[in-house]
């Protein structure tokens, strides 16, 4: 939808403070149709009124949208003819002559007076006429302009200036929050020796199953790896859960293709094996490290 200029608004204000004669001068103004003796008095109207001013501007404005969008067309040289012809310029023209007025009668001076009718009435009703029809013609030429820029504003925004353009309608989206991921269970072991310190600490999150070993206090002797090892009663030996790195965090989802809970009642053990770990998957030293599973983080009720 297309808003009201300043000068729109404006002119509403116009056409209750000024005369319909006024505003059909100012437009007649703009139109350039005026003779001289009216432009003359357009312009000392304008010279001591500025408001009369802001209208005869708002009109031009109005109007010069029609002149940008027909372009000037030449006339052909024999039109040029015609219209010099018809003004009496292509030949001097001898001066009309009109005839003496024949003498009154007394009888004709006496009804003259009552018979000679007032053209000013006339006069002034077909110059009102005029304007209006110049009003009118113009008022539907900006109707004609407002349609064609509407159309345009619609398939094509993109040839409009950018202060014509019509905004994009503005689309209200519903935002709903992405409710927190409640912490899973975390379980936690100390793989130590005989009671003593730490040598590795062992977590494990409940839900992807993942372990994280942690390298506190032990370190493996030149060509020899740590190796970790999971113990239940549910299985029939020791299985391997891969070599413990040289970093200080070894991590890794292995714990995800065992039972829940095997995973949290079985007993964590780290051997001492060749290089690279156990050739065979067997373990092939006893533990010198183990401990069990302990929650530290409940799961959520």
């Amino acid at each position: 939808m297309l808003r009201k200029s300043g000068h729109q608004e404006r002119f509403g204000c116009w056409m209750m403070a000024y005369s319909e004669d006024h505003i059909a001068l100012a437009a007649e103004y703009a139109l350039g149709t005026l003779d001289a003796d009216e432009r003359a008095q357009v312009e000392t109207m304008m010279s001591v009124d500025k408001d009369f001013t802001a209208m005869v501007v708002a009109w031009e404005h109005k109007l010069g949208a029609l002149n940008q969008m027909v372009g000037s067309v030449e006339p052909r040289p024999e039109l040029w003819e015609k219209i010099r012809a018809a003004v009496g310029h292509t030949t001097q023209q001898a001066p009309i002559v009109l005839p003496p007025p024949a003498p009154m009668s007394a009888a004709d001076a006496a009804v003259e007076p009552s018979a000679i009718a007032d053209t000013s009435n006339v006069i002034q009703l077909t110059a009102n006429a005029r304007r209006w029809r110049m009003i009118a013609t113009a008022a539907s030429a900006i109707a004609a302009v407002l349609v064609v820029m509407i159309g345009v504003g619609v398939s094509m925004p993109d040839l409009l200036p950018d202060g014509m353009r019509p905004r994009p309608n503005a689309q209200v989206a519903e935002v709903k929050p992405v409710p927190a991921s409640r912490p899973s269970a975390q379980y936690v072991a100390l793989l130590q020796k005989d009671g003593g310190g730490p040598a590795f600490i062992l977590t494990v999150d409940e839900a992807t199953r993942n372990f994280t070993v942690r390298k506190v206090g032990a370190s493996a002797e030149p060509g020899s790896s740590f190796e970790l090892w999971l113990i239940s009663d549910k299985l029939p030996k020791p299985r391997s859960l891969g070599v413990i790195g040289a970093n200080d965090f070894t991590s890794r989802p292995v714990l995800a293709s065992f039972d829940a809970d095997m995973v949290k009642s079985a007993t964590y053990a780290v051997t001492v094996e060749q290089a690279g770990g156990s050739p065979d998957g067997n373990p092939h030293s006893a533990p010198i490290f183990a401990g069990k599973l302990i929650e530290t983080v409940p799961s959520p009720r």
